[in-house]
This record gives C-alpha cells, sequence and structure tokens, in this order.
C-alpha cells in the first residue's frame, strides 16, 4: 500500500517480482522496424504477453492484444515513412502489436481511468542490470520502468480502495508505434478510435512527476532537388544540390524559428551524395517542425512554403552571374519542390477544472511549469475528445535520465514515487467521481 514519505511524497513500493518483471522487459529487443531492427528480432509481443502476466495476478485481464490494419494507415497524418515500409514488408505491422488490459467490468467513460504506455524503444542496446537501486537498460525510463511501476501503483490503489475494479474501471494501453518517428498511428490512434478511454487519460512519459496538459505535434517537410548530374572537370554544366540545398538550409534556419509559435525547427538531413569528383543533381532537405496548436501548424506550414519561395528568390539573385552556379540559379525554382512525409497532427492543450482539481489540488501532482515548452507524444490521438481530460505524468527526465543513449537508467525511488502518484490518483478518482455525475 502507498505512504507518504517524511516529506510528504507518496511512494508504492516495487516487489523483487518488479524488479524481475522489469529487468526482464529490458533484457527483450522491443525497438521496431523503423528503428532498423529486423522484424525476427523485434519481441513486442513477448514483452506484452510477459506484462499482461503480471497484471493477471491482481485481477487484469486481457481485452484486446492484436495489430492494426494496414487500410486503416493511408490518410495523411500517417508518416510517410510507416506508409513505405508497409508497402515495403507485409511483415511490418505484424511484428508491432498493442495490448488493452481492463480492471473490473466494462463500465461507463466517466467512471474508467486510462493509462498509456509504450513498451517500444529506440535502437541501439546496453546491458541490463539492477546496480544497487538503479535500472540500467534501453527503455528504464521510456518507458518500460514506468510501464512496471504503473503496475505497482495500481496494485497499491486496489489494495487500499475496494472501489477500483468494481466501481471504477482501469484500462491500460500497452502500445507500439510511439517511437521511430510512427507518431502512434498504428498504436494508440486506432485504440483511441475503438473507445478504450476513460474520463482520465494519462500518458505515461518521463515528466519528473509533473502534470503536464499540453503535447505539440510535429510536421516532416522534404525539400527536393531533382537537376542534372555534372562531372568534376565541368561542374557548371550541371545544377548544384548540395550548394542550393545548403543555402537553402541557412535561409529556413535563419527565417522559420521567428514564425515557430510555441514550436521548435529543426533544420535536419541534407543528403545529396558521398563523391568527391561528381557535382549532384539532385538531393534532400528535411526539416522537423513542430507546433503547439492546429493554427501554429498551418501557420508554420505555410510559411515553410513561404520562406523556400524567398530563399529561391535570394539564391537566383545571389549567384546569377556566377560562373559555377548560373545554371542552378536560372533553374532553381523548377527543379526545387517541397513535400510532406507527414503533417496535420493533432495537438494537445487540455483544461478540466473538476479533472484538473482532482490532479493538483487533492493528489498534489505539480503542474509543468507553463514557461517551459512541451514535447510530442501519444496524448495527440485524445485530443478533442468530448467529455474527457487527458495529461502527460511520469517518472524521471528525458535528458536527465539519458532516454534514447547508452546510459539510459530509472531510479527505484522515482518509479516508485510514481507509483505513488497512480496510487494517489486513483483512489482521489474513486472518492470524487460520483460527485461529477451529480
Amino acid at each position: 500500500m502507498s505512504a507518504p514519505t517524511a516529506e510528504g511524497t507518496r511512494h508504492a513500493p516495487l516487489t523483487r517480482d518488479d524488479d524481475k518483471l522489469l529487468l526482464h522487459l529490458l533484457s527483450l529487443t522491443t525497438a521496431g522496424p523503423l528503428e532498423g531492427t529486423p522484424n525476427g528480432e523485434v519481441r513486442l509481443w513477448e514483452a506484452q504477453r510477459a506484462y499482461a502476466e503480471a497484471a493477471r495476478a491482481f485481477g487484469f485481464t486481457v481485452e484486446w492484444h492484436g495489430v492494426c490494419a494496414a487500410e486503416e494507415l493511408t490518410d495523411e497524418q500517417v508518416p510517410a515513412a510507416v506508409r513505405a515500409a508497409i508497402a515495403r514488408d507485409p511483415e511490418f505491422l505484424r511484428v508491432q502489436p498493442s495490448l488493452v488490459l481492463r480492471l473490473g467490468p466494462e463500465l461507463p467513460r466517466q467512471s474508467t481511468v486510462m493509462f498509456n504506455v509504450h513498451m517500444d524503444t529506440v535502437a541501439g542496446r546496453q546491458p541490463v542490470k539492477l546496480d544497487g537501486d538503479t535500472f540500467f537498460g534501453r527503455g528504464a525510463i521510456d518507458a518500460k520502468g514506468p510501464a512496471v511501476a504503473l503496475l505497482a501503483g495500481i496494485r497499491a490503489a486496489a489494495a487500499e480502495e475496494p472501489r477500483i475494479g468494481t466501481e471504477i474501471g482501469v484500462l491500460i494501453q500497452v502500445v507500439s508505434g510511439e517511437e521511430g518517428g510512427a507518431m502512434g498511428v498504428f498504436g494508440t490512434r486506432p485504440l483511441v478510435e475503438q473507445g478504450y478511454t476513460g474520463r482520465l487519460n494519462i500518458f505515461c512519459e518521463p515528466t519528473r512527476g509533473r502534470l503536464l496538459t499540453r503535447s505539440t505535434a510535429a510536421m516532416t517537410a522534404r525539400v527536393q532537388v531533382d537537376g542534372d548530374d555534372a562531372i568534376d572537370d565541368a561542374p557548371a554544366a550541371g545544377h548544384n544540390a548540395s550548394v542550393l540545398l545548403g543555402h537553402l538550409a541557412g535561409h529556413l534556419a535563419l527565417t522559420l524559428p521567428t514564425q515557430a509559435g510555441n514550436g521548435q525547427v529543426c533544420v535536419a538531413g541534407l543528403q545529396t551524395g558521398p563523391l568527391h569528383n561528381k557535382v549532384y543533381g539532385s538531393g534532400q532537405l528535411l526539416l522537423n517542425l513542430s507546433y503547439g496548436s492546429a493554427a501554429e501548424g498551418a501557420a508554420l506550414e505555410k510559411a515553410l512554403h513561404d520562406e523556400v519561395r524567398a530563399g529561391l528568390t535570394g539564391f537566383r539573385a545571389l549567384f546569377a552571374d556566377s560562373t559555377l552556379l548560373a545554371k542552378t540559379a536560372a533553374d532553381s525554382a523548377l527543379i526545387t519542390r517541397v513535400d510532406w512525409l507527414k503533417r496535420r497532427l493533432p495537438t494537445l492543450d487540455a483544461h478540466d477544472g473538476w479533472a484538473e482539481e482532482l490532479l493538483t489540488g487533492r493528489v498534489g501532482l505539480p503542474r509543468w511549469p507553463a514557461d517551459l515548452p512541451a514535447f510530442t507524444c501519444d496524448a495527440i490521438w485524445t485530443a478533442g475528445l468530448p467529455g474527457v481530460f487527458t495529461a502527460v505524468l511520469g517518472p524521471g527526465g528525458l535528458e536527465a535520465n539519458h532516454a534514447h543513449a547508452d546510459s539510459e537508467f530509472a531510479e527505484r525511488a522515482e518509479l516508485e514515487a510514481f507509483a505513488g502518484d497512480v496510487a494517489g490518483l486513483l483512489t482521489a478518482f474513486a472518492a470524487t467521481a460520483h460527485t461529477e455525475l451529480l
């Protein structure tokens, strides 16, 4: 059972079985094919079954365990990389299942709390170990450690409050497709569309125990140049995509951030070719653009197109008389285009007086600082659902705990504090949810 510490923070302890479960999950390769993992090495089915077995020990049942259908993934919100992977490999989706667990009978949404946690990780392996009270391994903080702590918190709450699992329902979405740029389209999105949501929806991501009620989305633009190659003995005879795209990269890095609102501009990969004795006429520049609202996203999308045109105008003026680049300058607008690898995803900005008072007032969760940028996660897929409240909450920090890095770790104390937050949230919900319905 969870209990306040001397400082007033609730903790729900991890048991020896919890430790074994977490170490087992960390030992399984669950990075998906978008992270470069061969299909035969992706062990998400095994990891989710082990998690379901641990949850079954205190009353959870498997509501659903399967994969998204390819025909659900053809719209413009689906990243191009996902669509290309499905077309290239029929096994792509079959190794990336998601799991839904339910505690108690199926109850109305108003009496249900949903937790979402992703079992997939980024690529890369590191030694798995428990060193004193520190867990090391890929996914320790993002998000296998939080997943195990979540079970500990629900277990503690159910032991403390008998209405949890009888009058109060609990759902857990254990998803794939959070990492690798998939944006949750074959994990969280279809589960939300199937109605596996609650009055409260908590997405378990590292927030240092702070309640984050916002989530940005991101779109990826590709600036493509399709011109003629040239040999190094006659470099002016072709189009120089390297110089053109380099110029556009610098222009966009200078001008777009001022138009990004609450989002971020990432001028990312630029590819033309690897050789020193050739002029490459074709290439691409990638940009990842985050935004905090649909209006910001639309404005940033328009700004990108406007600034590419402005950059091309500047390039023509700068290099019109260049012996080396006159052809590229003259044809720059004809050989350059912009397309989108993903765009127009929803964003989250949740407001609900009752829920926020419950979580910050009664449970005592600190708020995410208003001046600190939010980040992108699967919580975006609950945006716009009527009568629900969604927040992001979890132990540790992405940077502080070296998420996505070789030394990723999670401290027992921070996992147990998160478990205590989960227990406090559920018991408070059980005690107060009925008043909202009066």
